[in-house]
């Protein structure tokens, strides 16, 4: 089997979770904040555990590095673009399934992001998790993509190389 004809199958998996991040993580979040009153009403409790709020993230991930300024605001578009960019040209190569599917989440959740950033200066998140005197941070559908990708890339990289694919060192 060829190598293009081999990276077809994950790619295809990798753009169709980017596709479907992406479109999950829009539509909660203007479902939330455009077609409820969550932003007057908050927080609504969903379980002892869980949490609707609405937080307006200016920073990165677990809220470091805040951006008040415009050229922050921008700065953190690009790269959340070149990012997805890059990882779209990587998942165009990926032998394995999960890689594909691995990619596909971060760069879908990373345009997510990027279009909360772009359109309000800030990404939308909204979902609390705590329990007792523990607290995580608020989070959305694009963040949990993320973090969902991140580990299965971890997962991808402990899966034993097939014999005849070395990197020749």
């Amino acid at each position: 089997m060829t190598t293009a004809r081999r990276g077809t199958a994950p790619f295809r998996l990798g753009l169709a979770a980017l596709v479907v991040t992406l479109l999950v993580d829009q539509v909660t979040k203007l479902g939330l904040y455009f077609g409820t009153d969550l932003v007057l009403t908050q927080p609504w409790r969903l379980a002892p555990f869980a949490d609707f709020l609405v937080v307006w993230n200016r920073g990165v991930s677990y809220g470091m590095f805040q951006q008040e300024g415009g050229l922050g605001r921008w700065v953190l578009v690009a790269v959340s673009c070149l990012a997805a960019l890059a990882l779209s040209a990587w998942m165009r190569r990926a032998e394995s399934r999960l890689l594909g599917l691995s990619l596909g989440l971060v760069a879908g959740g990373a345009l997510g992001n990027a279009i909360d950033r772009a359109a309000y200066g800030a990404v939308f998140d909204f979902v609390h998790l705590h329990w007792g005197g523990w607290s995580w941070y608020v989070f959305n559908i694009a963040d949990a993509a993320i973090v969902a990708g991140v580990i299965g890339l971890i997962l991808d990289s402990l899966r034993p190389t097939p014999k005849g694919t070395g990197s020749g060192l």
